[in-house]
């Protein structure tokens, strides 16, 4: 039973060590995201509240598993106080009453974010579900069902890549994008603004844009789509759950490349591609719509 107690007490040592370095990463990502991007503190918080109930999920089945290990869990309950004592004897045992106070208000605080980003996920959770169940009926109605893309700053390329009859690499309809959208800068600059305050952007920082396109992962979006509809000379379709679909380069005859638009999925603003339904396909979807 020693061997035991000793095994469960490095486990709470270490799930205690990895919390501290996931509030250490997650200070860290915080940081990182200025507070008037409203958009990207919004994802922030999911993705904050979702490492932590990941983190949560894999410490409890590791306790799980080494309890169903060691049934007998009397022994292994006095470890897990003593471990507890062991925390309470590495703070200062002369803390102020003014830092007893702030240590307080810290935690308080923490609770409260907490609080506010599992409300938040179980609000984003219904509308995600609402959105996957129209976009769902959608397809069905037209013989489709959605195919899923990488979430890698890619998405709208390769779902774009997927639907063409010919092989292209990602790497050229970015470049191929921003060659167009430089040499047509009049047509698109009305149309940017910055994406923090919303305020027009001057030729200089449209053209800084378009160089990221090329040269990082950034997201592609409406002016992006536009302009790939001009390069390949074919209409871009793209269906949403709740506002009809639009369709860029409209002009030309070739048959639409179709894609997905989803405002909630796991990993926020996103784009799918989309296939044939199959058999198998029609039998679930038929089952999850009724």
């Amino acid at each position: 039973m020693e061997d035991s107690q000793s095994e469960h007490q490095r486990m709470l040592r270490r799930h205690k060590r990895e919390k501290a370095e996931l509030q250490a990463h997650i200070q860290g990502m915080k940081s990182s995201v200025p507070k008037s991007d409203k958009k990207r503190r919004k994802q922030l918080l999911l993705d904050v509240a979702r490492l932590e109930a990941e983190m949560e999920q894999k410490h409890q089945q590791e306790l799980q598993k080494f309890q169903e290990s060691f049934p007998d869990k009397s022994n292994l309950d006095s470890v897990t106080e003593d471990l507890g004592k062991l925390d309470l004897e590495d703070k200062s045992p002369h803390l102020s009453r003014a830092q007893r106070r702030r240590e307080r208000k810290v935690a308080l605080e923490r609770e409260r974010q907490e609080r506010m980003a599992k409300a938040e996920m179980e609000h984003l959770a219904s509308f995600r579900h609402d959105e996957e169940m129209k976009l769902d009926a959608i397809l069905w109605a037209r013989n489709l069902e959605m195919k899923d893309i990488p979430a890698d700053g890619h998405c709208m390329y390769r779902a774009i890549q997927d639907q063409l009859v010919f092989f292209v690499t990602v790497e050229s309809l970015r470049r191929r994008t921003a060659e167009y959208m430089r040499k047509h800068v009049e047509d698109f600059l009305p149309f940017y603004s910055d994406p923090e305050t919303g305020d027009a952007c001057s030729r200089d920082d449209f053209l800084s844009y378009c160089d990221d396109i090329v040269f990082s992962a950034s997201c592609g979006g409406q002016l992006e789509l536009r302009a790939l509809s001009h390069v390949l000379q074919t209409p871009i379709e793209v269906i949403q759950a709740n506002s009809p679909a639009v369709v860029y380069g409209e002009e030309y005859t070739k048959k639409p490349l179709t894609l997905v638009y989803r405002s909630y999925s796991m990993c926020g603003e996103h784009y799918n591609s989309v296939k044939p339904l199959d058999a198998g396909s029609v039998r679930c979807l038929a089952c999850r719509l009724l």
